[in-house]
């Protein structure tokens, strides 16, 4: 699974190592970190690329993020792509989560699925939540979800 930096250098080592690394040097530099995790998707005809992003949020000083995309050529309803985008999520986050308690740092994970039930991705809300949720992580969904409708958004279209 290929990894990169929002500037496009592509990270050399597994994403635990490179997680672990970013930790320890935001920790010696004195910063706060949260961790949100989301996944984003776009459409274009036969193929889905798909964007998963780690956000890291310094306290009061910005925040970073490492980005993997990959591309599916599966057709599915858009439920199925919302759950696929939160299964993807959950994956990193279930990697990263005892890294993340040993270095006492937050993790949400965000899915790109509106509230509102006026919009068709609402048809999945109550299964992401309940997924994300029963793993034990803290859920946002869109407006706050900005990792998955914000930062993975930028990087599938």
């Amino acid at each position: 699974m290929t990894w990169k930096k929002f500037s496009g250098e592509i990270l050399q080592t597994p994403i635990h190592d490179e997680v672990k690394k970013a930790i320890e040097r935001e920790n010696s530099l004195g910063n706060k970190l949260k961790v949100c995790i989301g996944t984003d998707s776009q459409v274009k005809g036969a193929v889905t690329d798909y964007a998963t992003v780690i956000v890291f949020l310094r306290e009061k000083k910005g925040a970073f993020m490492f980005i993997h995309q990959e591309r599916s050529a599966r057709k599915m309803s858009i439920k199925e792509r919302m759950l696929t985008e939160v299964q993807k999520s959950i994956e990193i986050a279930y990697a990263l989560c005892d890294l993340l308690d040993l270095y006492n740092v937050d993790l949400e994970v965000h899915a790109d699925i509106n509230t509102n039930p006026m919009f068709k991705s609402n048809q999945a809300l109550h299964e992401a939540m309940g997924y994300i949720l029963s793993m034990g992580f803290v859920f946002k969904a869109k407006p706050e979800a900005f990792a998955s409708s914000a930062c993975a958004n930028k990087m599938v279209h």
